[in-house]
């Protein structure tokens, strides 16, 4: 695809991208106990050079939440940020390794009630985090401690207007002409905002203003020198031989790895022309962008569902508003970042809601319930899972429970018993039945009364497991005990008490279709 063949949508997306990304690269960086700065270098590196090597058509790259509490523990453990880069150029070099190796196959094995979830669950997380921004809450928010009096109206008043703005914009004035698709509504929310701040919000009125803690904080350098200075050197001296160096790389190669996969699986869910992204090139753009960012200072990088979602649902088409979006990350901390300070966190707080909003949709249980329980349940325990614990754990619990779901599923679809007339009973052997089968086959050939007569059916098996082989072979022994005859049905013909279910099935099920 020609890379500026949809410009007129990718670049609005690019946009809203942008003013998604920054607030997020500075709160990671700041979560994570990091310098501010380095959160804008993961940014620009996940834009402008993962966006490059990357197949991912609408996937945004940069600093993720998820490996916050993994960074913020390696930075303390470690005692140095510079020592920590050390294991990210490590990490990154690992998952290009894994990448090689065709590893990136481990994300098709996630069901699709898990990656649902999963995407319902950061809509959740994101609308309920902004609420604090949203009613430009002075304090640490805590509902235990909720204390009216730290709620700043001045916030709330541009949230609503923001809210407003994107709102009509989505739903109305977008649907009516070009033009408002082309200017993003979020675009126009930043432009609303930073004109209130200048002209309402910086002064000492009671109602109207936002305090200062309220904005956006970008570091503003004075000189070259300074903004030279906001990058750091990893100490390779010092951390190269440090087992802790690796093992920390390890675990944010495999965490990074696992994320990017799954953000991969579900961006894939979300464009609406419904192209793959080839997840091994995936793993390898991943490193690389990995390993340039720990070598000038910046955090580890995954492809994040927030950023690629927000492109998603802006319009974005190709790889160029990624780009794009890494390029204005750049242009805004050199030439304007002191505008940027100028933007009140409300109106971010109101683009994430709206974002939020749509992940994390109620009606998502519904449509889920619609499906069937083998759907809703794994679906809902990933939601909960991720939204009590955090996002690997509940991925890995919404991953088990899907698994158990399935094998229950597969417990009770091996087979069909029908009652043809009196103690004449029918059984149809499922396509594939395996030892997982077993228990529900023997349960109910063991409640055939004496005297009865089974049909077996096999002619639509393929595949039919030794552990159910031998089963039948001990039922034959039960049958013949209890006057059960059995008559076997099968593509080669028909058997009337069968002397052996090994020798018959041998050379024709076991393993390959007949």
């Amino acid at each position: 695809m020609n890379l500026l063949q949809n410009w007129k949508k990718d670049i609005p997306a690019s946009i809203v991208v942008f003013f998604v990304a920054l607030p997020l690269c500075l709160g990671v960086a700041l979560a994570s106990g990091a310098p501010v700065f380095s959160g804008i270098i993961a940014g620009i590196i996940g834009g402008i050079l993962v966006g490059l090597l990357s197949k991912s058509t609408i996937g945004v790259s940069g600093p993720a939440a998820g490996l916050v509490v993994i960074v913020y523990t390696a930075i303390t453990d470690l005692g140095a940020y510079n020592i920590f880069l050390v294991a990210v150029v490590i990490a990154g070099l690992i998952q290009i390794v894994l990448g090689l190796l065709k590893a990136g196959v481990i994300g098709y094995y996630f069901p699709s009630s898990v990656i649902k979830g999963m995407l319902c669950a950061i809509g959740i997380s994101i609308f309920l985090k902004q609420i604090p921004l949203a009613f430009g809450y002075t304090e640490k928010f805590s509902f235990k401690n909720f204390d009216a009096s730290y709620i700043t109206t001045g916030a709330i008043i541009m949230t609503i207007i923001s809210l407003a703005i994107l709102i009509i914009w989505d739903n109305f004035l977008g649907k009516k002409s070009n033009f408002f698709k082309l200017l993003p509504g979020s675009l126009i929310a930043v432009i609303v905002g930073i004109i209130y701040q200048i002209t309402i919000g910086d002064t000492n009125h009671e109602v109207f203003s936002i305090d200062q803690d309220l904005l956006v904080k970008v570091p503003v350098p004075e000189t070259v020198t300074d903004f030279l200075g906001q990058f750091t050197l990893p100490d390779f001296a010092n951390g190269i031989a440090n087992p802790m160096v690796w093992q920390i790389a390890f675990t944010i190669a495999i965490v990074a790895s696992l994320e990017s996969l799954l953000s991969v699986e579900a961006t894939d869910k979300l464009d609406p022309l419904k192209r793959q992204t080839p997840t091994n090139r995936e793993l390898i753009a991943q490193g690389i962008g990995n390993s340039f960012s720990g070598l000038i200072g910046g955090l580890p990088i995954t492809q994040v569902i927030v950023r690629s979602s927000a492109n998603a649902m802006s319009g974005g088409v190709s790889k160029l508003s990624t780009i794009v979006h890494g390029l204005l990350l750049v242009l805004s901390v050199i030439s304007i970042p002191a505008f940027l300070n100028l933007i009140p966190n409300a109106v971010l707080a109101a683009i994430l809601l709206v974002i939020g909003y749509k992940l994390g949709n109620p009606k998502q249980f519904l449509d889920m319930k619609k499906l069937g329980k083998d759907q809703l349940i794994p679906f809902v325990v990933t939601v909960v899972g991720i939204l009590t614990t955090d996002l690997l754990k509940g991925i890995i619990v919404g991953l088990v429970v899907a698994v158990v779901v399935s094998l229950i599923k597969s417990y009770n679809n091996s087979h069909v018993m029908l009652v043809k007339e009196g103690n004449v009973f029918h059984m149809n052997f499922a396509e594939e039945v395996t030892f997982v089968n077993r228990g529900a086959i023997v349960k109910e050939l063991d409640g055939l009364q004496p005297g009865s007569y089974l049909e077996l059916d096999v002619r639509k098996t393929k595949i039919l497991d030794y552990d159910i082989i031998e089963y039948l072979d001990e039922f034959k022994v039960k049958a013949k005990n209890n006057n059960i005859n059995i008559k076997l049905i099968s593509e080669r013909g028909t058997v009337d008490n069968p002397d052996s279910f090994r020798e018959f099935f041998g050379y024709v099920l076991v393993g390959s279709a007949h």
